[in-house]
């Protein structure tokens, strides 16, 4: 059993929020910034048997920013 989890957020084309887990087969969504620990959380709940879940749970951000040349 890993200790730690990773998801990778990103803001969704269509609004909120995108999160993936790096290495296993979760994903959630969330409208609102603060509505996604409590969605990630859930999934993880799902995603894994009653006390096989990571103790901790690590959200990186990506943010794509576009400039001009």
């Amino acid at each position: 059993m890993s200790t730690e989890i990773l998801f990778v957020i990103e803001e969704a084309p269509e609004g909120g929020y995108d999160a993936r887990a790096v290495g296993h087969a979760i994903f959630t969504e969330a409208d609102r910034l603060s509505e996604l620990p409590a969605q990630v959380r859930d999934a993880v709940r799902c995603h894994f048997d009653k006390g096989q879940a990571p103790k901790l749970i690590r959200l990186h951000f990506v943010r794509d920013e576009v400039i001009a040349t």
